[in-house]
């Protein structure tokens, strides 16, 4: 930045990347929650839950088993009622608004997880400021999300195609994303990133055999590329960050 004026110049734009291992995320994670009590944000993963189940990869399940105490917090009404009726402590609240969450009267967790929420949000700062009363003094937030910057989506794009889930409406790269978290009162602790697994689904056609295996092709490299040497390649980002005294920056 130009000290004289304020103004920003073209090397204001590039940014160091931070050290990061390519990690599993649901392995990761399961980590991260054992014993302890834990808050899982979005967990009941409207729109995906057959494909979840049939996989083996709804993230709740895996965290019940190694968690001290785990608590689910959703704005999907269907998906909440579910959950309870499974035995699971389950609410309806919409983390956006920090008088939903109040009104809850949930003790704050150790770790507070929000999986692959944000990119669905119109408004993800809000969600931040959100948060802030769910995590204890000390905790930890652990937030994961499709990385705007890995590799898959610029292979696809070299065919003509994105991959996308139809309900994101935005993507974050490492930069932006812990950006935006700062503005909205949180530290970045810690940055890890993730490999998608490809789910081993029934296959429908020869397009799609043929997709599938080139997504395989195109993670296989993220891998490799991820744990050799740039691990900003891999298309999940793994933020973790802790609140900052006084709230908002600035």
């Amino acid at each position: 930045m130009n000290e004289m004026n304020g103004e920003l110049g073209q090397l204001d734009m590039i940014h160091r990347q931070p050290r990061a291992a390519v990690v599993q995320r649901i392995p990761y994670l399961r980590e991260r929650a054992r014993d302890r009590r834990v808050i899982h944000i979005g967990f009941a993963d409207a729109g995906c839950r057959e494909m979840q189940a049939l996989s083996g990869a709804w993230l709740h399940a895996h965290l019940a088993e190694t968690a001290k105490e785990l608590v689910g917090i959703d704005i999907d009404e269907e998906g909440v009622s579910v959950a309870a009726a499974q035995g699971y402590e389950a609410y309806l609240a919409d983390c956006r608004d920090p008088e939903q969450v109040e009104r809850l009267g949930i003790e704050p967790a150790d770790l507070v997880i929000a999986g692959e929420v944000i990119e669905h949000l119109d408004d993800p700062g809000s969600f931040f400021t959100g948060l802030r009363g769910l995590v204890a003094p000390g905790g930890v937030l652990v937030v994961t999300t499709p990385n705007a910057a890995g590799l898959l989506n610029v292979a696809a794009s070299l065919l003509g195609y994105e991959i996308n889930h139809p309900d994101h409406v935005v993507m974050f790269t490492w930069r932006t994303l812990t950006a935006l978290m700062s503005r909205h009162g949180w530290v970045q602790e810690r940055v890890r990133t993730y490999v998608p697994e490809v789910k081993e689904l029934e296959p429908r056609g020869l397009k799609m055999r043929l997709m599938t295996l080139g997504v395989r092709v195109v993670v296989a490299l993220e891998r490799l590329i991820g744990r050799w040497w740039a691990p900003f390649v891999a298309d999940g980002l793994i933020i973790e960050a802790s609140a900052r005294e006084g709230g908002r920056e600035g």
